[in-house]
């Protein structure tokens, strides 16, 4: 089972690969994206990495706050959207 986390304040240049390549140093990454404008295609500045389940809590709590290309990641577990 896996768990997604929410990963925020992301320089616009990161690509999915780079988080996983991140997220990778510190545990099992199954899967990363990042969330981009519809329109222009440019990041948003945030995306969501999904982790083994047992896993989840510890990197949150580890690579929140953590500098990530001159930027303090923003890292929790992710919520179910709000419709």
């Amino acid at each position: 089972m896996a768990k997604t986390l929410y990963v925020g304040n992301l320089p616009w240049s990161t690509t999915s690969e780079d988080l996983t390549d991140f997220f990778g140093q510190y545990g099992s990454v199954v899967s990363s994206r990042i969330i981009t404008d519809r329109e222009t295609g440019r990041s948003r500045g945030f995306g969501f990495v999904e982790v083994e389940d047992d896993e989840a809590e510890r990197l949150a709590g580890e690579l929140n706050g953590k500098d990530y290309n001159g930027r303090a990641l923003t890292v929790n577990e992710a919520r179910p959207r709000q419709m």
